[in-house]
């Protein structure tokens, strides 16, 4: 097969992208219930949990309400996960030593090459991350956005363009973290726990590997992740809460405390099996096309 300088030939990296984005917009539809709750959690003021967020929206909205915004979840989720895995195996390329040459660099270069992935995907979709942030909060009998164009038209009316990115910074850094572990920590371990490299271990030993590789990096960056979808939330409002990340940190643990920055969390990793399956099938997907 014919391999680009990066290392990836062209059919490889297409094969990727609709590996990917495909495995990713079947997990977002099954698990698209519960984030709704995750993002209704950590955005709302309310103290409720999950199965009172969840009755809540349903009485409110109805039970397809649970599904509001799954749309354009997917319409965002096929190319992130489409770029995300496409390019974390370009980068791997580019940035994996051998193993041979010591474990260290080998191990940090999984994790930059997961993180350099998600950095590229989220640059590329994030309006539509943002858009779908904004629906799945917008709870209430009286809705304030009609679907996703209507989030567009309303933030680009008050705030122009650069209200579609509010939030981005700090969203580079919690995605950068997250995929680190995500592909890092799974792709790596892979090589580490399973004597084939996991081409041949059995699926149900690759899934409990990537449950608990994905549950630790949601976990450790679910701090972030609740800063940035508070800042999104600003976006449009006529006035603003936080200047910045350092404002929201400040804000959320003196109202809430530390537990402020993990609301939402069990929703969260609850729908890390969704996430854990994608990556078990894109790998079981690779050996038949």
């Amino acid at each position: 097969m014919s391999v680009t300088k990066s290392g990836v030939g062209p059919a490889e990296f297409a094969k990727d992208l609709v590996l990917g984005g495909s495995s990713g917009c079947l997990a977002k539809t099954i698990c698209a219930p519960l984030e709704r709750v995750k993002i209704v959690l950590q955005t709302a003021k309310s103290n409720d949990g999950m199965l009172r967020t969840a009755q809540s929206i349903v009485r409110d909205q109805g039970t397809t309400a649970l599904w509001r915004g799954n749309l354009t979840n997917c319409a965002r989720y096929f190319p992130t996960q489409a770029i995300n895995f496409a390019c974390k195996e370009r980068y791997q390329k580019l940035l994996v030593p051998d193993r041979a040459n010591g474990f260290a660099p080998w191990f940090l270069g999984y994790l930059a090459a997961g993180g350099a992935a998600g950095a590229t995907s989220l640059t590329v979709v994030y309006p539509l991350e943002f858009a779908y942030t904004r629906l799945a909060a917008d709870v209430g009998s009286k809705k304030q956005f009609n679907g996703l164009l209507d989030v567009v038209k309303q933030i680009r009316a008050k705030e122009g363009i650069g209200g579609l990115y509010r939030g981005y910074p700090v969203s580079v850094v919690g995605i950068v973290v997250y995929r680190a572990g995500y592909f890092g920590f799974y792709d790596a371990g892979k090589q580490v726990f399973f004597t084939d490299g996991g081409k041949d271990t059995s699926v149900f030993l690759k899934f409990g590997l990537a449950l608990c590789v994905d549950i630790s990096a949601a976990v450790f960056a679910y701090p972030v992740d609740t800063v940035r979808r508070r800042l999104m939330m600003q976006s449009g409002a006529s006035s603003v809460e936080f200047d910045g990340a350092a404002s929201a940190v400040r804000h959320i643990y003196k109202k809430e405390g530390v537990g402020g920055f993990f609301r939402g969390c069990m929703a969260n990793n609850v729908r890390a099996i969704a996430s854990a399956l994608v990556l078990v099938l894109y790998d079981e997907a690779k050996k038949y096309v």
